[in-house]
């Protein structure tokens, strides 16, 4: 990913020579612009322009929405673009852009700096504020590469990685240094921060809207998507035998002939779905490449992932990604598709339909529920060995949540005793109810009444741009090549807010309307095949190979010394991943192990 460096403060003429040693140490290649303002170019995309008034540089793929802007970006580029529309529309400007993109503006005569990302979050930002001075960048470490950032770990954020498996935005690892949220801006005038949400979607929350007319205004803006991700010889595909990827495959294959797909395996039964891809390599006819990722390769791999990343991250399947990456560069290809988002744009997920049948029991009038329903099935002992009473009285103990809340009901650390996992010292260092009023936040913050669209705007944060988004972006850098996301292109994503919620979930039909307007252009096998994706199966293979153990299994014992989970605790976790539940236990064993990686990699102190 391309990165951003930059620092605004009333001394910034005295700064040049301290951010051009900074931006030569972070990332090896620095471009000064007027002394306060700098880019980094790990790949293609970074634009950065400056007069005697405005400093605006903009990295990523922009997309104009008027023609006067796309016009003049054409003529001058796109920071030249950016300036432009800022001049002309101030901070309104950042409603201008399409695409995923991050910028910076320093309006040096009204001593303010403006920051946005991207709707869905594809470049991130993140910044601190030191008394008068903002220092911000692309990434958490770019920030920190500052001689005035002291970074100190958030005790707090360790316990929300530990909870999601990542740290969600706005927060960080480190105290005091923040990530922007999807479609969020700062403006930083004269020393005062605001934020502010510059889109919001415009969900459809019901309508009579005709099948027809909508399958064919789907078909083409996925096909437009494709097309704006200016595919050439040098550009391949993820394939991993889902919709979505199959899906991108052959829209790329109606561009370029052969297309490339590329494609990972696992010989672990349960977890491979190669068959999958090669079908609709088949189907398409792409120049098909495959490669299977063992035990050995995690091992080898895994230390490397975790230090990769700016933050502690802890989704297993960024190991596949990686393998695919540097398959496809090994290749001569530069430039990766990926399908993620279809899930999320179009009601993919098990649990939008889980979560419909608990809504169900919000239709029982408030009165009936509380003075007879819970009484007598949840209020009486006599009746909870009866088989079919448990699941009844399951039902409504989850159902009676409020939304987002029961979603979590999985969740390990949601269901377990904080005083059983986590040393008493550190017990008094987080509270745990922050992951939820995360989830409350954004979940209340859609513009919608329908509990689905709701679900999928969640999605979008939490699930894309915190956790998929993260995962991919950072593997594919380290893999050798780009990734471009044509399933969240923003003409998608605003149709998608148009599609009405029942045509998405049909009953309880995951992605209805996604699934029955692909019918004759994917394969029958991959439209009804079962939802799988690029999951690892460290937890069977952690039972099975010596190397993968000896490398996790260390991690686990030095972090015992950390103090923050029970020592006892860990014990038992391996202990109970050994007898049984191995993909469930080794979820966690990953996460813990990777979060002990990515401290000594970064040799961060507690």
């Amino acid at each position: 990913m391309p990165s951003i460096i930059g620092w605004s403060g009333d001394t910034a003429q005295d700064q040049e020579s301290l951010l051009i040693s900074k931006m030569s140490k972070a990332c090896g290649n620095y471009s000064p612009c007027r002394a306060v303002y700098g880019a980094c170019v790990e790949h293609a995309g970074s634009d950065s322009v400056a007069d005697s008034h405005i400093v605006a540089s903009i990295i990523g793929r922009p997309q104009w929405r008027k023609n006067e802007d796309a016009n003049f970006a054409k003529n001058n580029g796109h920071a030249a673009a950016l300036a432009n529309a800022y001049k002309r529309d101030g901070e309104r400007c950042v409603s201008a852009i399409n695409g995923h993109f991050a910028i910076g503006i320093l309006d040096k005569a009204k001593n303010r700096v403006l920051l946005a990302i991207d709707r869905i979050g594809a470049f991130p930002m993140a910044y601190t504020i030191l008394q008068d001075r903002l220092i911000f960048g692309s990434t958490v470490d770019a920030v920190c590469a500052f001689n005035e950032v002291k970074p100190h770990v958030s005790q707090q954020s360790l316990y929300d990685f530990l909870y999601f498996h990542m740290i969600p935005s706005p927060g960080t690892i480190y105290d005091k240094i923040f990530k922007l949220q999807p479609a969020q801006a700062l403006l930083y005038e004269n020393g005062r921060p605001h934020l502010f949400f510059y889109w919001s979607p415009q969900f459809v929350n019901s309508g009579r809207a005709s099948f027809a007319e909508l399958q064919d205004e789907f078909l083409k803006t996925v096909r437009d998507s494709v097309r704006r991700c200016d595919p050439n010889a040098a550009t391949g595909a993820f394939l991993s035998g889902g919709t979505d990827s199959s899906t991108v495959s052959g829209m790329l294959s109606g561009i370029q002939s052969p297309a490339k797909t590329y494609s990972i395996g696992f010989s672990q039964q349960g977890y491979d779905e190669i068959s999958y891809a090669r079908i609709a390599a088949k189907h398409f006819k792409t120049q098909q490449h495959e490669y299977y990722v063992t035990a050995d390769d995690v091992a080898d791999a895994f230390p490397q992932v975790a230090s990769a990343y700016d933050e502690p991250f802890g989704n297993s399947s960024a190991i596949p990604t990686l393998f695919c990456a540097r398959l496809a560069a090994r290749d001569g290809v530069n430039v990766m598709l990926a399908g993620d988002g279809g899930d999320e744009l179009f009601g993919g997920n098990a649990r939008y339909a889980k979560q419909k049948v608990f809504n169900i029991y919000q239709l029982v009038p408030a009165a009936l529920r509380s003075a007879l329903l819970e009484p007598l099935l949840l209020g009486i002992p006599l009746t909870k060995n009866l088989p079919i009473v448990r699941k009844v009285r399951s039902y409504i103990e989850q159902a009676r949540q409020p939304m987002p809340d029961r979603m979590e009901s999985y969740n390990f650390l949601h269901r377990d005793d904080p005083s059983k996992i986590f040393t008493p010292e550190f017990r008094t260092r987080f509270d745990g109810n922050h992951p939820l009023q995360i989830l409350r936040d954004v979940y209340n913050r859609a513009s919608s009444t329908s509990l689905l669209n709701r679900m999928l705007f969640l999605d979008w944060k939490i699930t894309l741009a915190d956790n998929d988004l993260r995962k991919v972006n950072r593997m594919c850098a380290l893999g050798g090549v780009e990734v471009r996301y044509p399933m969240l292109d923003d003409q998608l994503l605003e149709f998608s807010a148009r599609v009405p919620p029942e045509m998405k979930l049909k009953g309880l039909k995951l992605r209805w309307f996604f699934k029955k307007s692909l019918e004759g252009f994917l394969p029958d096998e991959i439209i009804n095949k079962p939802k799988h994706g690029f999951g690892l199966p460290f937890g069977e293979w952690l039972k099975q190979s010596p190397r993968l153990q000896d490398t996790v299994y260390s991690s686990l014992n030095d972090f015992k010394a950390r103090r923050i989970i029970k020592p006892e605790f860990i014990d038992e976790l391996i202990d109970t991943h050994r007898g049984g539940h191995a993909a469930y236990y080794g979820t966690m064993i990953w996460v813990i192990a990777m979060l002990e990686q990515w401290l000594r990699a970064h040799k961060v102190s507690l």
